[in-house]
């Protein structure tokens, strides 16, 4: 399916943008707040862990195996 130029000028453009729009959203601490909570209800939900503690330190290390990067 063939783009109009309308879409294919907008595409263009975010491609254009993205590395700093990636970079925008990994410098702002609400992602990283946002990924704590995202990985706090993660583990609850999928990992038998009884320690808060444990909890709280099994998503700290999750939110380090993720990174947000542009997408080529």
């Amino acid at each position: 399916m063939a783009l109009n130029k309308y879409d294919e000028a907008v595409r263009l453009m975010a491609s254009g943008y993205k590395e700093r729009f990636a970079e925008f959203v990994a410098a702002d601490e609400r992602v990283e707040e946002l990924l704590m909570d995202l990985a706090a209800v993660f583990v609850t939900e999928e990992c038998p862990i009884v320690s808060e503690d444990s909890q709280l330190d099994l998503a700290a290390e999750l939110i380090m195996s993720v990174t947000v990067t542009s997408v080529s």
